[in-house]
């Protein structure tokens, strides 16, 4: 047959586009999708660490499809792996990105409770100090009268008081800190909850008003009455 130039030529253009179309139409159209994600959750640490059996099965899937494509060249087969291997991925991506929430939700969570104990141990240090001030101040008062047996016994120092009489413009923290009260103004809370029949409001007290002042209270007792204090 003889052709024309220009037949030849759209001759030539026609073989040409249905070369790439049937070149096109060889990749499986899942492939490149899959291929993609696979790629991706292989740069990620979490997906083997996290995830390992789900990964090596995603593997094993996409594997699976390259297997039928390169070698039994069965492309519509290939296709179903790939895209088995692409739904997978999604979810196995999903999957990481919900543990990670999960991992940064309880690092939170371990951060605040490691705060909470670290307050807890400050505080108890605390009124574990205060105690032994207060231990330290009556063990002094009765060796200095013990080493001075010439004293007549009104020149012994006074017991420490059980009760306290207001003055003007003084708060709870003034008289807990005084030295024959408690010697520590975090510990007002004591002598709050003792006079409580007393005090409506624990930052305005009435000069005169005559509080009981507690001298027997435990260790956590005091713990609990600095805590209190520290959030006021």
């Amino acid at each position: 047959m003889n052709l024309g130039r220009t037949g030849r030529l759209a001759f030539c253009i026609l073989l040409a586009s249905a070369l790439l179309a049937a070149c096109s139409a060889s990749v499986p159209s899942w492939r490149n999708k899959a291929a993609s994600l696979v790629e991706e959750l292989g740069h990620r640490d979490a997906a083997p660490s996290l995830f390992p059996r789900e990964y090596r099965s995603l593997l094993e899937t996409f594997e699976h499809g390259e297997a039928l494509y390169h070698v039994r060249e069965d492309d519509k087969g290939a296709d179903i792996y790939y895209q088995l291997a692409f739904q997978k991925a999604e979810i196995l991506l999903s999957e990481i990105r919900n543990a990670k929430k999960k991992l940064a939700a309880e690092r939170q969570q371990r951060i605040a409770e490691l705060a909470a104990k670290a307050e807890e141990e400050q505080l108890m240090r605390a009124a574990a100090e205060a105690e032994i001030r207060m231990r330290a101040h009556q063990l002094a008062t009765l060796a200095e009268a013990v080493q001075s047996p010439q004293k007549r016994p009104k020149d012994t120092p006074p017991p420490l008081p059980t009760s306290y009489t207001v003055r003007r413009g003084e708060t709870l923290p003034q008289i807990s800190a005084r030295s024959e009260i408690y010697n520590d103004s975090s510990l007002w809370p004591i002598i709050y909850r003792a006079n409580r029949d007393q005090i409506r409001d624990p930052k305005r007290l009435w000069p005169g008003q005559i509080f009981v002042i507690p001298r027997n209270f435990s260790h956590s007792e005091a713990v609990e009455a600095r805590r209190f204090s520290s959030k006021k």
